[in-house]
């Protein structure tokens, strides 16, 4: 009997091995590589922006808030213009980073309400950083700043492609705005 027990075993061993065979087989099959996805131009934005209000050091960061009054909307896949009444969250960090959360609404061309939330960051070198705060004319290329606007609209509507797609932003802070360039990731 006990000279059964380890073909037993075997045995029942056997499906398992044919389990592993067949996942080695499906990983091999895996390209090596997946493709890179493309980034197309969405939209351009001129977010229009008032004084911040500082709310000062919360759990050792600085809070503020910059209120988000107006702007407009153009690019080949929506027109239309950003609505006052949102604004732009920011936690900047010990090192500089601000880590920002902006809502606000778009009107449409069509009259459709839409609504984003754009999570981000901004960073840089300090005197560039001071710049910008400062109010002056900044090349963006000399600092970060990245967003992942997420758009909330109708599902059943012309603007139902935005809640069903994944977008990058670059961006850049001006005295009185921010330009927001967005691209949907193919």
């Amino acid at each position: 009997m006990d000279r059964n027990l380890p073909r037993r075993s075997l045995l029942k061993a056997v499906p398992a091995f044919a389990l592993a065979s067949g996942a080695t087989a499906a990983h091999a099959a895996e390209p090596d590589a997946l493709p890179t996805p493309p980034l197309t131009l969405a939209m351009r934005l001129r977010v229009l922006i008032g004084a911040p209000q500082e709310l000062g050091m919360v759990d050792g960061v600085r809070k503020r808030v910059i209120p988000i009054t107006g702007g407009s909307v153009d690019g080949p896949r929506l027109t239309g213009k950003v609505l006052a009444g949102g604004a732009d969250w920011q936690s900047i960090r010990p090192d500089g980073t601000a880590d920002i959360l902006a809502r606000y609404s778009i009107e449409a061309s069509d009259g459709a309400i839409l609504s984003v939330v754009n999570p981000g960051y901004r960073h840089g070198p300090a005197p560039v950083l001071a710049r910008i705060a400062a109010g002056e004319a900044v090349d963006p290329a000399l600092y970060y700043f990245r967003t992942t606007p997420r758009f909330d609209v109708a599902s059943d509507g012309p603007h139902a492609w935005l809640g069903r797609a994944i977008f990058l932003c670059t961006a850049a802070r001006y005295k009185d705005h921010v330009r927001l360039d967005i691209f949907e990731v193919g």
